[in-house]
């Protein structure tokens, strides 16, 4: 079994490095190429021979049409997720009629774009994803949640469990909170970075209220925090998934 192979296709770096990131933190997919031009895409294309093409309509040289031609042409077997500003049945009709295998307009939540990926191999030899590996991870994490007190039906919940899971996947993202893991939780959730934030903020919070500090003492081994003392969100998501690393090692 092995991961879903991903070309991007866009002229907006900022997008490539986010839609790049996103992937890599997700087990099953992997991002083999990008490009910035349909010039430089179709070359990328042949070069990798991806499963999955993500296509901006608009791009320099060669537009999205095209690029799916000569590719085709050329021999390239890839699906095509085709991405544009642009809305209206007509256009995206000649994106669907050139060999698109799914139309989407910008902006794009990178959670809607994965669920159309997943739909496009769902019934083929690829596996989306590899749950037995993320199964566990959850559960690490989970048990953390449960000695700490943070319960299961707040929103933070979730927010800070997908936030530790892509630190774990990714640690320098911990450098980088608010400009990109704040916002890349918010695509997963279609919601905002300043949502992520405070509903992250508040269940560290709830944890804290709850008194429960020497249980996290004892996960980590040694007097991390005394009653008086409250961690920020990004020294909590890297010390915990700084366990889930040394726990896998």
């Amino acid at each position: 079994m092995r991961d879903i192979s991903i070309v991007v296709v866009d002229d907006d770096p900022e997008f490539l490095s986010s839609v790049k990131f996103f992937f890599t933190s997700e087990r099953g997919y992997q991002v083999v190429g990008t490009a910035t031009s349909g010039t430089e895409g179709v070359r990328e294309i042949l070069r990798t021979k991806p499963d999955v093409v993500i296509l901006d309509m608009i791009l320099p040289e060669t537009d999205g049409l095209e690029v799916m031609t000569e590719a085709r042409l050329s021999g390239s077997k890839a699906k095509y997720i085709v991405l544009s500003a642009i809305g209206g049945d007509e256009y995206a009709a000649r994106a669907i009629k050139g060999g698109a295998a799914g139309y989407m307009l910008k902006p794009v939540s990178f959670l809607s774009l994965k669920n159309r990926i997943d739909e496009l191999f769902e019934n083929a030899d690829l596996p989306p994803v590899r749950p037995v590996q993320n199964k566990m991870l959850d559960e690490r994490i989970t048990n953390i949640f449960i000695s700490v007190g943070i319960p299961a039906h707040i929103k933070g919940y979730q927010f800070l469990r997908e936030a530790i899971k892509m630190a774990v996947a990714c640690p320098d993202i911990i450098n980088s909170i608010t400009k990109r893991l704040y916002p890349e939780v918010a695509n997963r959730f279609d919601t905002s970075a300043s949502k992520v934030e405070r509903a992250i903020r508040h269940a560290i919070e709830v944890a804290w209220n709850k008194g429960k500090i020497e249980n996290i003492n004892q996960i980590f081994g040694v007097k991390v925090y005394s009653g008086n003392e409250k961690p920020t969100n990004g020294e909590f998501i890297a010390l915990v998934a700084d366990k889930m690393l040394i726990e896998c090692a």
